[in-house]
């Protein structure tokens, strides 16, 4: 029997109207902003489909830039977030495309990392690329992403880190642009990772990019 969490039950505590286009992405935004892990100048926001068209009045807008921000679903702050901001440059494109989610969006960071996700369902998310690569990755669990070069061996090296810090594996993922060029890999896990070991996996030779992401609450 599929598992399921408590937001496909009921509706997370939030501050706007709606669990799919106001709590999932506030969701949405708080994921990228943990993928990025770093400072940013500015964010365009491309919201497609329903969330272009009826997400508006529903606040997606104001969601996505609250979470990029760091703010929680339930921040009454998110209302007036346009009021709040003033240190970063922040934008949106509304685009109809079949092929994409209903409540799809895309969000392009400091024209450096450019991150796809869906919101699901009653504040459910998933991550769905980044940077072209095929994800996903829907917040439940804590989870190390990679980029590196492509070559033998780094998924063994990063797998051994992590099983002398006896954390369990739930999932792993990988995808490559082409055979020895850029590869990324996500692996979702039961427990945090040490800071120690996720240090180790930096220091990986060719492995680029590493940021761990806590499950979202």
């Amino acid at each position: 029997m599929e598992q399921k969490s408590l937001f496909s039950v009921i509706s997370p505590i939030m501050a706007g109207p709606s669990s799919s286009h106001t709590a999932g992405a506030v969701r949405l935004g708080l994921m990228a902003r943990n993928i990025y892990n770093k400072k940013f100048k500015k964010v365009k926001f491309i919201l497609y489909n329903s969330f272009a068209t009826t997400g508006f009045g529903h606040g997606t807008d104001k969601g996505l830039l609250a979470g990029f921000l760091g703010y929680q679903v339930d921040d009454a702050r998110i209302k007036s977030i346009f009021n709040i901001v003033k240190d970063i440059e922040y934008s949106y494109d509304y685009l109809q495309d079949i092929s994409r989610h209903p409540n799809s969006v895309d969000i392009i960071i400091d024209d450096e990392m450019k991150i796809s996700g869906n919101s699901v369902g009653a504040g459910e998310i998933e991550i769905v690329r980044i940077n072209g690569f095929s994800t996903k990755i829907d917040g439940v669990y804590d989870t190390l992403i990679l980029m590196y070069k492509d070559k033998p061996g780094v998924i063994s090296t990063v797998t051994k880190i992590i099983q002398k810090q006896h954390v369990n594996i739930a999932s792993l993922h990988c995808d490559r642009d082409s055979k020895g060029g850029t590869a990324t890999m996500y692996l979702a896990l039961d427990i945090p990772l040490d800071e120690s070991a996720i240090q180790q996996v930096k220091q990986i030779k060719d492995v680029f990019f590493v940021t761990n992401i806590r499950k979202l609450k």
